[in-house]
């Protein structure tokens, strides 16, 4: 994937971006730590949700975007990977519930149909203050 580039969401416009530098294969542990570091800002679905963000992943390796959703395929308030589609999933328990995304799989939120990293939405909201 040497040289790919994405959009994300910045601000109010798009940037591409070297896929590269993204975080890649998340499980439910990532994602806990990522909540961690980004507690207190825009970059979790608490504090982002009345602005209109919806949790989502992106695949860097493809360039879509898919919203964070339960096994059953309704919506999630939070980012979860059981609604991820199967071919960005690279492990399942026994019971079948995913525990890790393939590389390239970030999570996010979408906004007006753009894709922003956890970064790049702590940002937007920060901006609006």
């Amino acid at each position: 994937m040497s040289g790919s580039k994405v959009k994300r969401g910045v601000g109010r416009e798009t940037e591409d971006i070297n896929a590269e530098s993204l975080p890649v294969g998340i499980c439910e542990c990532d994602l806990a730590v990522q909540n961690d570091v980004f507690s207190g800002t825009g970059g979790i679905s608490r504090n982002n949700r009345a602005a209109g963000f919806i949790p989502a992943y992106l695949n860097t390796v493809t360039g879509e975007a898919a919203l964070s959703c339960h096994a059953d395929g309704s919506p999630a308030a939070v980012h979860v990977l059981d609604g991820l589609p199967d071919s960005w999933v690279c492990e399942r328990d026994a019971s079948g519930v995913v525990t890790r995304a393939n590389d390239g799989i970030v999570a996010g939120f979408m906004l007006d149909g753009r894709f922003y990293t956890r970064e790049a939405a702590a940002q937007v909201l920060t901006d609006g203050e």
